[in-house]
């Protein structure tokens, strides 16, 4: 198995699925389920109880689902869906576009 190569706080679009086409934020990688979570994708309806003790309403909640990694590519930095590639620079090891051949940077929070 190869390593995933999508990491938090990337930029992806969805290729299959309900939501192809939209694009969002990594908030979460799950990798041993193989799945990522994406900002504003493939949102579900959860039923919560009330609870006071932590402070919960309780109602009907939307929030985002994961989705299989295999169902999202990453967008570079030029907004472009590419693969991604990994070259050592210097004793660094980054990630590269295959659409561009440009390093792809690292967001920060």
């Amino acid at each position: 198995m190869a390593g995933i190569k999508i990491k938090r706080n990337d930029t992806v679009e969805v290729i299959a699925g309900k939501d192809k086409g939209k694009r969002g934020r990594v908030l979460r990688v799950i990798a041993d389920k193989q799945r990522v979570l994406v900002e504003h994708v493939g949102m579900i309806k959860k039923h919560l109880k009330p609870n006071p003790q932590r402070n919960i309403q309780g109602g009907i909640a939307e929030q985002e689902a994961p989705i299989h990694i295999s169902n999202v590519m990453l967008v570079d930095g030029e907004g472009n869906k590419t693969r991604v590639a990994s070259r050592v620079e210097g004793d660094k090891k980054v990630r590269v576009s295959k659409v561009s051949g440009n390093a792809i940077p690292e967001k920060k929070k």
